[in-house]
């Protein structure tokens, strides 16, 4: 049997999902709208597609790779520096503006506590990174990206994309790569979404953040914590 001080010394960790959960918008879908504005998308034709792939992903329907071949294009097309301009303005015009005090209130309270912070998302490494860092987080799990010979991107996924079930596995392939597993840690995940049931599931504190209705209800029943962080629900 385990011990309460044995419990009491396990590493804390604080997971947190991304997209409406410590930003109160879609980073990946605000890119796509992004590239629109700066000329790099057709407007029509790419908003199009853009709003089906977000709707497939409030489904749980969303073909990952179908997808991130076609977020990544416009970016591959343009190369490694005029990729970096664009996120940068991007960063200080939509995602800037949009953080608010209290997710970053939110993320310092676990590290002052102590705890090992992580961001778990969605959404490709080449939007997340810098927003990761702007929200004072280091450790980024992400849907990572392959890249070709010169060291730019391909278009298509490197490993387990960090959705649904793939979470969980992404997370488990961390724990191993430091000798743990889910009993040596007591461990947070915060998320809005019904894609990320499976973490919630796995952690030992879920924690419904801005949850849609379906996740609002799920964690009503199973008596999960919820947390509106950006408005308060009537």
């Amino acid at each position: 049997m385990t011990s309460p001080d044995s419990l009491a010394a396990r590493p804390r960790l604080a997971l947190f999902d991304l997209d409406h959960t410590l930003l109160p918008l879609d980073s990946d879908y605000e890119w796509g709208e992004f590239t629109i504005r700066i000329g790099w998308n057709d407007p029509v034709e790419f908003a199009r597609r853009n709003g089906e792939f977000y709707a497939h992903y409030q489904a749980g329907t969303l073909d990952v790779h179908d997808y991130v071949r076609f977020a990544t294009e416009a970016v591959r097309l343009r190369g490694p520096d005029a990729a970096a301009a664009a996120h940068e303005r991007f960063m200080r015009e939509v995602i800037t503006p949009a953080i608010q005090p209290q997710a970053l209130a939110l993320v310092q309270q676990h590290l002052d506590a102590g705890d090992e912070v992580l961001i778990v998302t969605a959404t490709n490494e080449f939007v997340t990174t810098p927003i990761a860092k702007a929200l004072g987080v280091g450790e980024l799990l992400a849907v990572q990206l392959v890249r070709d010979a010169a060291g730019w991107y391909t278009g298509e996924i490197d490993g387990v994309p960090t959705m649904r079930e793939g979470k969980v596995t992404r997370m488990e392939q961390w724990l191993a790569q430091r000798q743990l597993t889910w009993g040596d840690v007591e461990s947070t995940f915060y998320s809005d979404s019904m894609n990320d049931v499976p973490l919630l599931e796995k952690v030992d504190h879920p924690v419904a953040t801005n949850p849609d209705p379906r996740l609002r209800a799920l964690a009503q029943e199973r008596g999960w914590r919820i947390l509106d962080l950006f408005t308060a629900h009537p």
